[in-house]
């Protein structure tokens, strides 16, 4: 609960916190833990629309989350619920309509919607009081629907949520749904650099940017908290990062399709121009209105580079292609970043996109069996990738699982 300002103070504060938020999923994220926070609600479950149904998009669940090892996060998976009058988040969403259920195992017979206990029986949770609310935009079309479950007063007793809060929370409904759509716009924007990118690069496909994009989002979280790294901070990259690794590859565009598409592999020359084009997706950015070009800049520009300092393209400026002075080598090129100079985002990344070329099948390969890519990725600690990073994603194991089974390749 938020404590020591009116409601209407709190609902201006989290609305003005929540549209500078660009990353659609982060978005969806702190909607739903701000809708919690408001109401304090144990926990809470988010459902985009898609077509004639509603997505399970997000989950949180603070008794869940409590059982398990620090770091660790509640894996779910996402399904598709019909827009109808048989569910409760469906009857929400098929009349745009909130309801507040004092408790859901009570639900009168003569209800239309009903409650189904299968996940409480599986995890051992009981669900009691239940919010559930459209999100609506300004041309009255429902995105999608807001369950919180459990309010808690003051000692952690499980109550009814208070009818009064329900004005702010349909309030915060709105500013979510005007975040939602500008978001949603702004990953629309980012897939359709990535399905250009893909007509040159059948591998540059949407599951694998936002397997990538997730993963890297997800070392990154808990890298920087290991490294003690403020959480306002590692929010805000988590934001940017999340976009700018989806568009890692994009240089790719520039690069000719004899060589993009050869089947065999590349002679020094081919591989040669194939480098190029971190730079050339780097040069996109190079105008910079906004912290994301700076991430996406650096990105691009650093996902090729390794520990040791043998990566590519080194210490060059983007817009020329040449080596920084004092990074010039012999034979006239850019010796290769190493170790802390390689920016964090390009580290990060780098772990992120090499994971997921190994485990996922190509048409030159099947997928590897996880344990031989986990072996590979700690062979490569300290060579090719940051070692804490490695360490991290290795912890991080079942949640990077989680991510992959959210974004399956299409067949």
């Amino acid at each position: 609960m938020f404590e020591g300002t009116d409601r209407h103070t709190q609902v201006l504060n989290v609305a003005r916190e929540i549209l500078q938020i660009q990353d659609l999923d982060v978005l969806l994220e702190r909607i739903l833990t701000e809708a919690r926070r408001f109401v304090n609600a144990d926990a809470g479950s988010l459902y985009l629309k898609e077509g004639s149904n509603l997505k399970f998009s997000y989950t949180q669940n603070e008794t869940l989350q409590a059982k398990l090892e620090p770091g660790k996060k509640m894996q779910y998976s996402t399904f598709t619920v019909p827009i109808s009058n048989s569910s409760i988040s469906g009857y929400v969403a098929n009349n745009s309509e909130m309801l507040n259920i004092p408790d859901a195992y009570e639900i009168p017979g003569d209800a239309p919607y009903a409650f189904g206990r299968e996940f409480d029986e599986a995890v051992g949770y009981r669900t009691k009081s239940m919010l559930t609310f459209p999100v609506v935009n300004t041309r009255k079309e429902v995105l999608g629907v807001l369950q919180l479950i459990n309010a808690r007063d003051s000692k952690g007793e499980v109550i009814a949520f208070d009818p009064a809060d329900e004005p702010f929370v349909m309030h915060f409904a709105d500013n979510a749904a005007l975040a939602i759509e500008r978001a949603t716009m702004t990953r629309a924007i980012i897939m359709r650099m990535i399905a250009m990118a893909e007509l040159r690069d059948p591998k540059e496909t949407g599951p694998h940017v936002n397997r990538v994009a997730a993963y890297s989002m997800e070392i990154y979280e808990q890298w920087a908290r290991k490294k003690g790294m403020e959480e306002d901070e590692i929010q805000r990259n988590r934001d940017i990062l999340r976009m700018a690794a989806m568009l890692h590859d994009v240089g790719k565009i520039a690069i000719s399709d004899a060589i993009l598409k050869k089947p065999g592999r590349l002679d020094p020359d081919e591989r040669a121009v194939m480098e190029e084009h971190a730079m050339h997706g780097a040069r996109l950015f190079r105008d910079k209105y906004s912290d994301f070009d700076d991430a996406a800049m650096m990105v691009a520009l650093c996902h090729h580079e390794k520990w040791d300092g043998s990566g590519y393209p080194g210490h060059i400026n983007p817009t020329t292609g040449k080596a920084l002075p004092g990074y010039e080598t012999e034979g006239g090129g850019a010796r290769g970043k190493k170790a802390e100079e390689i920016h964090p985002f390009g580290r990060v990344v780098a772990l992120a996109d090499v994971y997921d070329a190994l485990s996922c099948r190509r048409s030159y390969k099947d997928p590897w069996p996880e344990v031989k890519v986990l072996e590979t990725l700690r062979q490569d600690a300290g060579t090719h990738f940051d070692p804490e990073m490695v360490e991290v994603f290795i912890d991080t194991i079942d949640n990077i699982r989680s991510i992959s089974d959210r974004y399956p390749d299409k067949d």
